[in-house]
Parts: C-alpha cells; sequence; structure tokens
C-alpha cells in the first residue's frame, strides 16, 4: 500500500462520517427550501426516531464488526482473497472503477432478495413502513437487517478482493446517494430525466415507496440507476402523482408501531407469515 491508501485506511471512519454528516445537512436543507411533498407525520418524533435507530444500529455494528468492510478488504487483500487480488494485472484505475459497480450490482440483487424472501421482508418492512419520506428515511433499517447487510457485504470482498480504496469510495457513494436518492427534494424535471439515467433520482426511487406492491417491487437501485433499466424492474412514475402517491405499507399505519423506535425493532416480529413475494401473480397481500 502506498502512503495515500494507508491515509485513507487510517482516517477511514473519519472520512466517512465527515461525507455522512456534510450530506444530511445539505439534504435537510434543500428538503426545507424546496420539499417534493408535504409531510403527513411531525418530522421531530420521525426524525429523532429514525436518526435514534441509525446511531443504535452503527453502535451494534461497531460492537460485532470493528473492522467493518473496509477491514474485510485489507484482510482479504493480506491474503491473497477474491479475484482481483488473484488477478492482478488489470490497471489500478480499472479495477477500483469495477469493484464499485459491482459491489453496487450486489446490492441491487440483495434489495430485490429482501423483497423477494418473506422472512426478509419482515425484516426490510421496516424502512419501507416509514409514513413519510425524507433523507432520513435512507438510513432507517432494522438492526438485523443491517448484519445481514454487513454479512453479504463481506462475502462480496472476499470473492471480489477489491482495492480498499475502491471499498471506502463505494460505502461513502452509498451513504451519499441513499441521502440524496430518498431526499424530499424537487429537481427541474429536464434534470431528474437525464441524472436517472445513470444515478438513481428521489423522483425515481419514491416510486419504490409506495403502498401499492406492484410499484414498491420496482426501481430497486441504490446509486446506480443501469440495474433496474437492465433487468425490467424499471418503473418511471407512480399511477397517482408524486402528489397524490401515499407513502409506506397498507396495514402499517399506526404512528406508534411505525414511527417509534420501539415499534420499529419489533415490527419483523408482528403478524403471520405472508405470502409476499415479487413474482406473486396478485397483488393483495398489503
Amino acid at each position: 500500500m502506498n502512503g495515500f491508501e494507508d491515509f485513507i485506511i487510517q482516517h477511514e471512519k473519519t472520512i466517512r462520517g465527515s461525507f455522512f454528516i456534510g450530506m444530511l445537512v445539505f439534504i435537510a436543507l434543500w428538503e426545507l427550501l424546496a420539499p417534493r411533498r408535504a409531510l403527513s407525520v411531525s418530522k421531530l418524533m420521525r426524525w429523532s426516531n429514525n436518526l435514534g435507530l441509525v446511531f443504535f444500529n452503527t453502535y451494534i455494528l461497531r460492537i460485532l464488526f470493528p473492522a467493518a468492510a473496509v477491514g474485510m478488504a485489507v484482510f482479504a487483500s493480506e491474503q491473497g482473497w477474491g479475484l482481483f487480488n488473484y488477478y492482478n494485472d488489470f490497471p489500478f484505475w480499472l479495477v477500483v472503477v469495477a469493484s464499485v459497480i459491482i459491489m453496487d450490482f450486489v446490492i441491487y440483487l440483495q434489495h430485490i432478495m429482501v423483497h423477494a424472501v418473506p422472512v426478509l421482508w419482515r425484516l426490510h418492512r421496516v424502512h419501507h413502513a416509514d409514513l413519510d419520506y425524507d433523507v432520513t428515511t435512507g438510513a432507517r433499517f432494522h438492526t438485523i437487517e443491517i448484519i445481514l447487510s454487513m454479512l453479504i457485504k463481506f462475502a462480496t470482498i472476499i470473492l471480489l478482493g477489491p482495492p480498499v480504496v475502491a471499498v471506502i469510495i463505494f460505502e461513502i457513494m452509498l451513504n451519499a446517494t441513499a441521502m440524496f436518492n430518498h431526499g424530499n427534494i424537487r429537481l427541474p424535471k429536464r434534470l431528474d430525466s437525464i441524472l436517472r439515467w445513470f444515478l438513481v433520482t428521489p423522483d425515481m426511487h419514491r416510486v419504490h415507496h409506495s403502498v401499492e406492491d406492484d410499484e414498491a417491487n420496482s426501481n430497486f437501485g441504490f446509486a446506480l440507476s443501469w440495474w433496474d433499466r437492465l433487468f425490467g424492474t424499471y418503473r418511471d412514475q407512480p399511477r397517482g402523482g408524486h402528489q397524490g402517491m401515499t407513502i409506506g405499507i397498507h396495514k402499517y399505519r399506526d404512528p406508534k408501531q411505525v414511527s417509534w423506535i420501539s415499534g420499529m425493532l419489533a415490527l419483523p416480529f408482528i403478524g403471520k407469515m405472508s405470502g409476499y413475494v415479487i413474482n406473486r401473480r396478485q397483488w393483495n397481500d398489503k
């Protein structure tokens, strides 16, 4: 490793934390100045609980996985594990770009998986049950899903062998784009139509948070928008329009159940196991 990589690794948590806070503040101010939709639930209640869950998840991850994804990338490099560590004749910049793109594709597949497998949907519905859609929704996930996501990330790093810098870039990009595309912000229509050929925009991803099951099972991309177009999961607009559409899940509308930390942590364990799968012929289990 060169001096630049050593510096990045040593200060990785500070760098990621700075990008997270900076992007959170930037999108939050944008939401105040140019909101896309009127909120239906107290912003103070949602923000305090959504961010409270984020801090709780971060604490748990630090206990379970102190080195996180970057530590796994360092370990894989030292052991020579993974495709790019075995075949190391490619230009470094190409390996970095390819690694970021492949890891984003894995996130796309993971996102489909948590919608398709009923037991995983029970975890993921914590993210979808938010009654409003804003920057904090992008980081609101059940603790068990966060742990599962980290394990999938570890497996990807072991198999792929991405450079440490690529993993850091991907982690920053994933967090930044998740907050951007969950932002309750208004983009000019022309700009949105151009951006969504490359990146997932707020209007594109908002469709995914519709209460209508066929809309919720579309637009799975988090950062790069290519995958939805390539694999037929892209939907341009919600039927009800962005102002008229309803956010959340039909049968989970009680703010105490879906907006408080205690309710969010309990939500996966409520109700009977259903047949909520992507390829069901009829979308009637809401």
